[in-house]
């Protein structure tokens, strides 16, 4: 019973983790409103697999390794906001151009998987949190049940949530407000995604 109380509270840390909006929110979103819902559900499987990637490295005590080996942790970080700053400037350049309902046919699903994937492995984020629900969270001594459990109902509930989004922002009308204002979307998600590129950039 205790055992289950601890991974109601586990997966009530990683609901809060996935819904605090950031990268992760503005590349599925974009991807099922400007592309397809197909792609951004594919999108969404991509940040799936990547938390279930952390939750892997976690149990294997490489989250926590990264924690405390401060040029690794560095050299992600960098990473992962010029990767930010790059895609920011992307999709500002493309924010003019009119919206073409490709069907998933302009950027394929490996694509928009490979993109999401690499967001989310490269965001300091990650290996903070997933390296304190570890090390903090999860027992010394837990069963290996215990760590299946964390590690599927990670991908659970990041796919839940960010598939979900795709669906939600793949809708029709959703759909039709952003073509009426994509411009003005694709600039702020890009200048979100810039900003956030340059918060990293320049934290300690």
């Amino acid at each position: 019973m205790h055992e289950v109380f601890q991974l109601l509270t586990i997966a009530g840390v990683f609901v809060l983790s996935v819904v605090s909006p950031g990268p992760n929110f503005a590349i599925v979103t974009s991807t099922a409103m400007s592309v397809s819902r197909r792609t951004g559900v594919v999108a969404g499987l991509g940040l799936a697999a990547a938390s279930l990637t952390w939750a892997l490295l976690a149990v294997a005590g490489i989250g926590i390794i990264l924690t405390q080996v401060p040029w690794i942790y560095t050299a992600v970080k960098l990473a992962g906001a010029a990767y930010l700053i790059w895609l920011g400037v992307k999709m500002v350049l493309g924010a003019r151009k009119p919206l073409v309902s490709t069907n998933g046919q302009g950027i394929t699903g490996a694509t928009a998987f490979r993109k999401a994937y690499l967001v989310s492995m490269t965001s300091p984020k990650s290996i903070a949190f997933y390296g304190s629900i570890f090390s903090v969270m999860v027992p010394a001594h837990a069963a290996p049940w215990f760590y299946v459990a964390v590690v599927l109902m990670a991908a659970l509930v990041s796919c839940v949530w960010y598939c979900g989004l795709a669906l939600l922002f793949s809708h029709g009308a959703t759909r039709r407000i952003f073509a009426r204002a994509k411009t003005g979307i694709e600039t702020t998600m890009g200048v979100a995604l810039m900003g956030m590129g340059g918060k990293l950039l320049f934290s300690r």
